[in-house]
């Protein structure tokens, strides 16, 4: 993270997503490395598996291996169709 941004900018935003109410801390156990492309974006896919995530949201054209797979099933989808979905509720 201290590629794109400054160290404590990142502490800062821990900090907030550690007192927010509607966030849950969940420990990755197993490392699928689903994601040859770019092995970087293997933890987004990891934590989605780990937390039971309803939809990983991107638009990294990497996460279109993690369609072909059956097992371990995460839902990728697109930003704009996540503010579809977000227009449904």
């Amino acid at each position: 993270m201290v590629e794109k941004t400054s160290v404590e900018y990142a502490s800062l935003i821990m900090q907030i997503l550690g007192r927010a109410v509607n966030v849950t801390n969940k420990k990755t156990y197993y490392y699928w490395n689903i994601i040859k492309a770019d092995p970087y974006d293997n933890k987004f896919f990891d934590a989605a598996v780990a937390a039971g995530a309803d939809y990983l949201v991107t638009n990294d054209a990497h996460f279109n291996e993690v369609k072909k797979i059956s097992f371990p099933k995460v839902n990728i989808i697109s930003a704009d169709e996540f503010l579809e979905i977000l227009k449904q509720v």
